[in-house]
């Protein structure tokens, strides 16, 4: 069997030292005109240092818990013995996210779960036994101040119900195309957890999966940490082991995407008097500089390409507006991907900019990140600096466009779907954060 099908989504498993650079050829396609389903990061293998991280995570995985209508779908697939044989399918959905503390009481043991997360603290093996005292210690010290942020949006994160309302609106959506499919809600540090997700899974005895992270760039620190869990959970299950499943990395690239991007910002930039003056200031969430440089994460790369294809649209429609790009959320003492959003729009302030539209670009339902940290701090921030009118463009939410084109990828991916294997134990295997894989010819 190929490992990269034509839609691009790639089986799981762990890659050996000798087929990886076959592997990273394969992925290191151009993006289709149509910008389609694709699983792989678009660019020259040049700036692919860390693929096995972006092909790592389109491997098996899946995820829910909370949409879980039952429903068959007739699918026709490759395990069919022929073309003309229709496989009656039990159909699931599980789309991952990070969690957050629904309650102030739940803000420390959220953090400690986020800390916890080896992907996120990333220890020398050597001291990772310290991982969860270390957790804990981060945790306690920092739940004063993350719960004055939550407390300031209403007393917990709002991210849950509307990853609900995402999970019902895609269900409807798939429905309206003659797809009825079981959708999971599946969070990474927060109920329901990936675990709760994945047993309702085997309870309803869903026979393929289309796992969807609502991440739309690829990162070590959320997609890989998700699939990793999954993947783990997996390894140890008969039942999961066999699960046909297709996973789809990322999605930033597909066309109903970037038009659902470019008109909300289109939208945003009316409320001013002069929309052609406005500066438009993408915001993403930041990483550590080490998970690009050494780990090989491909965010970057991804959100620069992100934000190209964004603008393209956006001239294609007439508008000419300057942007720029600057990351958020850093952490910690260590180097995070620059510019830093704080520093940036002091600089724009000093330079005279006076029109600001704030693009939340790699988050797709609203949450601590956008509603304080954006709506709240920068604001503050960049009108203190200069800027005279600030703007903010909401998150995608449940956008009709959107859920549509999440509609369409499911259905692309769900063809590529195959069974987990086991790798022979005697196998040499190269380690590939934060998921390993075999190849598989």
């Amino acid at each position: 069997m190929e490992a990269v099908s034509s839609s691009g989504v790639l089986p799981l498993g762990k890659v050996s030292g000798s087929d990886y650079r076959n592997f990273t050829q394969k992925l290191s396609m151009p993006c289709p005109e149509t910008r389609s389903f694709m699983s792989t990061h678009c660019r020259s293998s040049e700036h692919l240092k860390g693929l096995q991280l972006l092909n790592s995570f389109n491997k098996r995985n899946p995820v829910g818990q909370a949409f879980s209508s039952a429903g068959a779908y007739t699918y026709v697939g490759s395990d069919a013995e022929s073309p003309t044989r229709a496989v009656e399918e039990k159909v699931g959905v599980l789309l991952l996210n990070l969690g957050g503390p629904e309650t102030l009481h739940d803000v420390q043991p959220f953090l400690f779960n986020l800390f916890a997360d080896p992907d996120i603290i990333r220890l020398p093996r050597l001291f990772r036994f310290l991982q969860r005292p270390l957790a804990q210690l981060i945790s306690v010290l920092r739940a004063p101040k993350s719960k004055e942020g939550y407390a300031a949006i209403g007393g917990g994160s709002p991210l849950r119900k509307i990853t609900d309302e995402q999970a019902q609106a895609i269900k409807e959506a798939l429905e309206a195309k003659n797809m009825n499919v079981n959708v999971y809600v599946g969070m990474r540090y927060w109920y329901p957890f990936t675990e709760e997700a994945i047993e309702q899974i085997k309870k309803d005895k869903i026979t393929r999966l289309v796992v969807l992270p609502l991440y739309p760039q690829f990162s070590i620190s959320t997609t890989g940490s998700s699939i990793r869990v999954l993947e783990n959970i997996f390894r140890e299950d008969a039942y999961l082991s066999s699960l046909p499943v297709s996973i789809i990395q990322c999605w930033y690239q597909r066309q109903g995407y970037i038009n659902s991007m470019a008109d909300l910002i289109e939208k945003e930039l009316q409320s001013f008097s002069e929309p052609g003056e406005v500066m438009i200031f993408f915001s993403a969430h930041g990483v550590p500089v080490s998970y690009v440089e050494d780990a090989g994460d491909p965010y970057r790369d991804q959100m620069e390409e992100c934000i190209y294809l964004i603008m393209q649209e956006l001239k294609a429609r007439g508008n000419s507006n300057k942007h720029t790009l600057a990351y958020q959320s850093r952490v910690g003492p260590v180097q995070w991907l620059k510019p830093y959003t704080d520093e940036v729009l002091v600089e724009l302030g000093q330079k005279g900019v006076k029109n600001l539209l704030a693009v939340p670009v790699s988050f797709v339902s609203e949450h601590i990140e956008t509603l304080e940290e954006i709506d709240m701090e920068y604001k503050h921030l960049a009108l203190e600096s200069g800027i005279k009118n600030w703007g903010r463009v909401p998150a995608l939410g449940c956008t009709p466009s959107f859920i549509t084109d999440l509609a369409d990828a499911v259905i692309e991916a769900l063809p590529a779907a195959m069974a987990m294997t086991t790798p022979p134990s005697s196998s040499k295997e190269v380690s590939l954060d934060p998921v390993t894989f075999k190849h598989q010819i």
